[in-house]
């Protein structure tokens, strides 16, 4: 059962006024204790089947935090391996790579200072109103909590702010509906941000398409329109005990934080829990791998309220939006089979539209086509689910960049990054408001 927030107290808002103004800048409380000086980030590339199976079996000899794919069985011959490494271990990674005659490169050389980075960008940023929101900063959950509140509160034509049920932590799992009150059955939108919580730049997008849409609502006649004649539905922070984790303790956290009997691991991938070719390839049965699917389906309550929701209105969501990161995809189903969906040409011109839209901003290119292709099959995924569940458009987006920052992506991209978004999630939604003949 949703719970609808419609009144917000003065209470709640002073206290909106002082995390505002009071925790939108300190840095240091978020420095992780310097656990990530001296860790670098690799990229290997493997030229064969051998070296391919030569780069599994270093791995199964060392601890390593893959970024890039998300486990070794989908390491494959030509493609980047992306992989964080603590500082104990990099001159033995050096010196086996270098004796197995495998090329790789350092792409970050120290990890704290990399981090320091990002998120020191604010510090050297003019001091905002109390009042005025920065959406080219990374914000923290609380933040971003405290900004839904306001946002119900300062545009309520416009905006409905209600939480679909409970992280298994116990926090409140907050939407935003987004849409002129025109009629009671419009045809709709989901975007979810955050499945993984160390994809910063998920989170941002979400509040940056918000602000956006409301701000441009009386200007721009395109998004009037689609305000007018679609709802939106905003999820900010999908994995929210994982992305609050990923701000207090472990940055490259990517997983929920629920626990598991009899294992000391915790947490489960999101993004494989879902009710569809469920722990099948791409996911993982250990509790310990970063794409463990977990003990059943929809065992994670971000997932089972999300998927509750949107099976109770999937006659009127029409688009499925997942924002991810990094790789500069534009993804949809079918996830977890190399198959064509029955309405391919539909789904491929709109990603085609989409991505044509998104390099007008900056001339940034995006791949785009079937994830189990154009990425790597994976099961239990949300745009599988969404699309058996009768939404015909659903798509994941792998947003900036390819490797340089990989999940480090500077507060100074934010704004060309989510710019650049903006147009692509728009042109998918005005699709919407066309018949697709093809």
């Amino acid at each position: 059962m949703a719970l609808r927030i419609t009144d917000v107290s003065s209470t709640f808002l002073l206290g909106c006024v002082i995390i505002f103004s009071t925790v939108l800048y300190p840095v240091d409380s978020y420095l992780y204790n310097n656990r990530y000086v001296g860790d670098q980030v690799f990229r290997i590339i493997p030229s064969s089947n051998t070296e391919v199976q030569a780069v599994k079996q270093l791995f199964q000899n060392l601890t390593v935090d893959l970024w890039r794919p998300n486990s070794a069985s989908l390491i494959r011959e030509n493609s980047p391996v992306d992989i964080h490494v603590g500082w104990n271990k990099t001159q033995w990674l050096r010196r086996h790579l270098r004796q197995a005659h495998i090329h790789y490169k350092v792409l970050i050389s120290n990890l704290q200072i990399e981090i320091e980075k990002q998120i020191g960008y604010r510090s050297s940023r003019t001091r905002r109103s109390e009042f005025q929101y920065d959406y080219e900063v990374y914000h923290p959950l609380e933040e971003i909590r405290s900004w839904m509140f306001e946002m119900n509160r300062t545009h309520p034509h416009l905006v409905d702010l209600f939480s679909i049920g409970q992280s298994y932590e116990g926090r409140p799992l907050y939407v935003l509906q987004l849409g002129k009150r025109t009629r009671p059955f419009k045809k709709a939108v989901w975007i979810d941000c955050g499945v993984h919580a160390r994809e910063w730049i998920g989170p941002a997008f979400c509040q940056w398409f918000v602000k956006e849409a409301l701000n441009s609502y009386q200007q721009d006649s395109g998004m009037r329109r689609l305000m007018n004649q679609l709802n939106f539905y905003i999820m900010p922070v999908f994995n929210v005990d994982g992305y609050h984790y990923s701000w207090k303790t472990d940055r490259f956290w990517r997983k929920t934080r629920s626990k598991i009997p009899k294992y000391h691991c915790q947490g489960v991938d999101a993004n494989r829990n879902w009710k569809v070719k469920w722990c099948d390839e791409g996911a993982s049965l250990h509790p310990c791998d970063d794409t463990y699917c977990g003990p059943f389906p929809e065992s994670e309550p971000e997932v089972k309220a999300v998927a509750k929701f949107l099976r109770k209105h999937r006659k009127r969501v029409k688009a499925y939006i997942s924002i991810h990161a990094y790789a500069q995809m534009l993804l949809y189903p079918y996830s977890y089979k190399y198959a064509t969906i029955p309405n391919f040409n539909c789904v491929e011109s709109a990603a085609q539209n989409a991505v044509s839209a998104l390099y007008s901003a900056y001339g940034v290119r995006y791949r785009y086509g079937p994830a189990s292709t154009t990425l790597y099959v994976s099961s239990g995924s949300s745009i599988d689910w969404a699309y058996k569940n009768g939404i015909p458009y659903a798509y994941a987006f792998e947003l900036r960049d390819t490797g340089y920052y990989g999940f480090l992506l500077p507060e100074t991209l934010i704004n060309p990054t989510c710019t650049e978004t903006m147009r692509a999630v728009k042109t998918i939604a005005s699709g919407l408001l066309k018949k697709c003949t093809k």
